[in-house]
């Protein structure tokens, strides 16, 4: 008697699914579908540069404010090294910790303070170039990630390394 009795239930529950449409039951799988193929072709990126809406900047954070964002070496000999030394300043109301610095290429090499920079305070970014196997114009990037809003700053460095061979041009003359 039980079995008859969960048998003429399972029937009844089958017999009630029968009466939806097969379009809705395809939407619904379509639509699941959908959504997976929307997800993967718009994957959500987690940006530390973009605040979202919803986190509020901190007012405390470090702020790193470079003395100039951009060094322009003008000619650079063929096979030689050179260096620019940025500054930068605190200008925050807490301590300014600089976790790494990457260049855009393995010819650019950073140095940085290591110690904290306290507010206020001064700390440096050093940029090496080494211009072998390189000729014309060059533009490097330099990504420093510090405990700052946002937490990435860029610095560029550009120049134009000579061919081997070729005289460099005299002060003040145009380049050709």
């Amino acid at each position: 008697m039980k079995y008859q009795i969960l048998l003429a239930a399972s029937l009844l529950f089958t017999a009630c699914s029968r009466d939806k449409t097969p379009e809705v039951g395809v939407e619904g799988m379509n639509a699941a579908a959908n959504a997976a193929s929307d997800a993967a072709a718009n994957p959500t990126i987690d940006n530390p540069n973009v605040v979202s809406e919803n986190e509020a900047p901190n007012p405390n954070a470090p702020v790193m404010k470079f003395t100039e964002a951009e060094f322009d070496f003008g000619d650079i000999k063929p096979n030689s090294t050179v260096r620019h030394t940025f500054t930068f300043t605190n200008t925050g109301k807490s301590p300014l910790l600089i976790e790494d610095a990457t260049a855009s290429c393995g010819c650019t090499t950073p140095s940085w303070t290591k110690a904290p920079v306290a507010p206020g305070g001064q700390g440096t970014m050093e940029v090496q170039f080494d211009s072998r196997g390189k000729q014309g114009i060059i533009s490097k990037q330099v990504a420093v990630r510090a405990n700052t809003q946002p937490n990435i700053t860029t610095i560029l460095i550009k120049g134009n390394v000579l061919t081997a061979g070729a005289p460099a041009p005299a002060a003040g003359a145009p380049a050709l």
